[in-house]
């Protein structure tokens, strides 16, 4: 590994810092998790090997329990799995991804050690469990998964002290990895990738995380000069920074001190109001709707999970009615609400509406995040193809272009969102010029089309793409 090393970063404990010069879009390194298991809620609908999403899937015949998309990927599983296999068989039932991650990694460790490769900067051993400050129901949790680890863990494997389980599941915890589908917008899993471990975090960071054929690469999203530490950013920066101190200190144990955090950089937009006329809208009106904004969201969020969507679309209506006059377009609430009634008019194909309300939460991501972040890249997106899909062709093809230039940076060339997205692009060019040349035909035939050709239904709506790299409980 020439491109970073670990140091001792001033305050922080290890860190990574470049040791040359990497512009926006270079790959820092690449890495292949060292072990990786699928979430309990997907081990029936992803492959255990390559962690694509399958509408038919083969399972194991031993265990009955792993499922591959075909034979290439179970005997490319096959040296990982053959251990798990023969302890879900013998102990009668499959444990939680917890038990089954600690268990790959110790197997793992036992045969080859904690470092296994030349590339690897540090061994599985050596990662933080931050057991000593986890609260008492975090303990209690680790110790039923320490118990059901000893019951799982075969006779036959070499034995292990309660101690170093407890610190393998303790890393996982703190320093787990979500590992998502082919397309990089759903975690299906979760894995250990011990280099990006020792990579700390900024709110505002210089490098971005994605996952690509199953392999992390870490990538620059701005100059980083040689000696300079890397930073990625384990929560989303649209919180203010209380929240996001809060969830870090939760979840990792430490208090963040970046420029960000304490300066409260953009909190001020984050929970603005807006200007009418060129006066600003009262405190007081500002904090009534915000508080009415929280409730709200907690009502849209349930009927989402029930997969009410019409609710949604009642209670997004509602309460931009209110929010629109009152809070800005930072205003963090007013984006949330603007994100979900964009997504789920989308799904049921009220393209004209979810486009009005997708480049409103552009327009206010823009001021948020950095200009390269993959969230901002992938709301672009998203906003460009239901611009498309409304028959704003300009707009739409305008939008994807940008969302490309994000994305090249964030996921690279040869990420699977990328090429789809190179795909929309060119498509969306070439309708352009058909309607320079001739708007009333271009929408003639786009109307033929679509009465030959029905709109497929969009993706059910889920949260947001993934932002939180990191796995969080």
């Amino acid at each position: 590994m020439d491109s970073v090393e670990l140091f001792e970063s001033p305050g922080k404990g290890r860190g990574l810092r470049a040791t040359k010069e990497f512009w926006a879009g270079d790959v820092l390194f690449i890495e292949p998790s060292f072990a990786a298991v699928v979430f309990d809620s997907y081990v029936a609908n992803v492959c255990h090997s390559c962690f694509r999403r399958q509408q038919k899937l083969q399972r194991c015949g031993q265990c009955k329990f792993a499922q591959y998309c075909d034979r290439t990927c179970q005997r490319a599983a096959w040296e990982e799995h053959k251990q798990e296999c023969a302890a879900i068989k013998a102990y009668g039932k499959t444990p939680n991804e917890n038990v089954r991650l600690a268990a790959r990694i110790l197997w793992r460790i036992d045969k080859q050690g904690g470092v296994v490769s030349d590339y690897q900067l540090i061994s599985v051993e050596e990662l933080e469990d931050h057991i000593s400050d986890m609260p008492e129901l975090d303990l209690k949790e680790l110790k039923v998964d320490v118990h059901n680890f000893l019951d799982y863990w075969p006779r036959t494997s070499k034995a292990h002290n309660v101690e170093s389980i407890s610190h393998i599941l303790g890393v996982i915890n703190c320093n787990g990895f979500t590992v998502s589908d082919q397309r990089g917008l759903q975690a299906v899993g979760v894995g250990i990738f011990p280099n990006l471990c020792m990579v700390n975090h900024d709110c505002w960071p210089n490098c971005t995380v994605v996952l690509n054929h199953g392999k992390v690469e870490l990538r620059a999203l701005g100059k980083i000069s040689p000696g300079e530490e890397v930073y990625v950013s384990y929560v989303d920066f649209l919180n203010v920074s209380e929240v996001r101190k809060q969830q870090l200190k939760a979840q990792y144990f430490f208090d963040c001190t970046c420029e960000h955090c304490a300066n409260g950089t953009k909190d001020d937009l984050k929970m603005a109001g807006t200007v009418v006329d060129g006066v600003p809208v009262p405190d007081e009106q500002v904090k009534e709707v915000t508080d009415y904004s929280l409730m709200m969201l907690e009502k849209m969020d349930k009927a989402r999970l029930d997969g009410n969507y019409h609710e949604v679309v009642k209670i997004c209506r509602e309460c931009l009615e209110k929010q629109e006059p009152v809070l800005a377009d930072t205003h963090i609430y007013q984006l949330r609400m603007w994100s979900m009634a964009s997504e789920v008019l989308s799904y049921l194909q009220f393209f004209d509406e979810a486009a009005s309300y997708a480049r409103k939460m552009v327009d206010g991501y823009i001021k948020l995040y950095h200009p390269n972040n993959a969230a901002l890249g992938l709301a672009t997106m998203r906003a460009g193809v239901t611009h498309w899909q409304a028959g704003h062709i300009e707009v739409g093809h305008g939008m994807i272009c940008k969302a490309y230039a994000i994305l090249l940076i964030t996921h690279g060339p040869t990420h699977p969102i990328t090429k789809d997205l190179e795909a929309m692009r060119m498509q969306t060019e070439m309708e352009l010029r058909m309607f320079q040349q001739n708007e009333y035909v271009y929408h003639q035939m786009r109307e033929a089309a679509l009465k030959n050709q029905p709109m497929s239904m969009q993706a059910e709506p889920v949260e947001e793409g993934i932002k939180n790299m990191f796995r969080r409980k």
